[in-house]
């Protein structure tokens, strides 16, 4: 059975940071490209970041330059640090493996 478990969300102030971390089983991790989604209420889906098998990364254009995406294959877990947090990067962050698999997100509030 997939299961992804989100956790580090929580409140932060405007320039601060966190780290996200998604423990991942039921799938081979180490050959799955695994991402990071948000979704803000009332907006869509979006993606933030992609890792392939290979550790290369792609970032959503609102994030880059601030957030890094990250895995650990021995650990079957994928990391997002987030720096210089926005009220606009405010969102359930979601986890997915293979464009196909979901966890259950984890809530980034970012202010004041």
């Amino acid at each position: 059975q997939v299961q992804l478990v989100e956790s580090g969300g929580g409140l932060v102030q405007p320039g601060g940071s966190l780290r996200l971390s998604c423990a991942a089983s039921g799938f081979t991790f180490s050959i799955s490209t695994m991402s990071w989604y948000r979704q803000a209420p009332g907006k869509e889906r979006e993606l933030v970041a992609t890792i392939t098998t290979g550790s290369r990364t792609n970032y959503g254009e609102s994030v880059k330059g601030r957030f890094t995406l990250s895995r650990d294959n021995a650990k079957n877990t994928v990391y997002l640090q987030m720096n210089s947090l926005k009220p606009e990067d405010t969102a359930v962050y979601y986890c997915n493996s293979r464009g196909i698999y979901w966890g259950k997100g984890t809530l980034v509030t970012v202010s004041s």
